[in-house]
């Protein structure tokens, strides 16, 4: 059972490019849902705030590095000032930042990747577990990667990120269930998106594009996810292309 997102609220991180703007403007163009969202990239930002008040959405928009704690803290704070309420956190913003043999990984570019999928994701949801528990109601979306399922060389660091962002949401699920509050996991498989150009040492897949997956088939997930009324709980969605062999270790 699905049930309309209009008047829900919703807070996203990583909406310049990709995951996150294709949910951002799924959400806007279905139900109009009201808006929170975040990038790092003022130009990619704008265009995907554009796009989704054209098709009829409230839209606040964040400058912001989710690295630091204040990005969130005024994320809360303007969707309750602007909304009064928060429905969905849906954390999508991270990085490989470099991919190579572990002897060429510095302490430098590891903590790098480390804050950007991990802290980032546990930062976000403490800062806005207080609000949905007043609430009695929210739902959390974080993301985690094939790489967490999955191994591949060089992506040692990136993955090893990925795969605690799994264990802490699995986790949190189990504390914050009983205030009715749901927290999910999105894993995605590789896709084509901006993903690539943010990071050393990866290029773009190459496979046939009409059978891989695409940064609409998550927002497409995403959405029913969100839907789904309340009750019942996705606590894990899987999306992989068919382009992307995923077999072996």
């Amino acid at each position: 059972m699905a049930e309309s997102l209009s008047g829900k609220v919703a807070v996203i991180t990583g909406v310049g490019s990709g995951f996150g703007k294709a949910t951002a403007e799924k959400f806007a163009a279905e139900d109009q849902v009201n808006l929170v969202v975040i990038d790092r990239n003022e130009a990619n930002l704008a265009a995907t705030v554009e796009a989704c008040r054209a098709s009829g959405s409230k839209v606040v928009a964040i400058v912001g590095d989710v690295t630091s704690v204040e990005t969130f803290e005024r994320a809360l704070q303007e969707s309750l000032d602007n909304f009064g309420r928060v429905d969905f956190l849906i954390n999508y913003a991270g990085g490989a930042l470099k991919v190579a043999p572990i002897e060429e990984m510095d302490d430098e570019i590891n903590q790098k990747i480390i804050d950007l999928n991990l802290t980032s994701t546990i930062m976000s949801c403490r800062t806005f577990t207080p609000q949905f528990k007043n609430q009695g109601f929210g739902k959390i979306i974080n993301v985690s990667s094939a790489c967490d399922r999955r191994s591949w060389p060089g992506w040692s660091v990136y993955s090893a990120a990925k795969a605690a962002v799994n264990a802490f949401t699995r986790c949190l699920y189990t504390e914050l269930r009983p205030h009715g509050i749901a927290v999910g996991l999105l894993v995605p498989g590789g896709s084509n998106t901006g993903f690539q150009s943010a990071a050393e040492g990866v290029a773009d897949f190459e496979w046939e594009e009409e059978y891989a997956v695409r940064p609409e088939h998550f927002a497409d997930m995403v959405y029913q996810t969100c839907a789904l009324t309340t009750g019942g709980v996705v606590t894990e969605v899987v999306v992989y292309g068919l382009a992307q062999d995923v077999s072996g270790y």
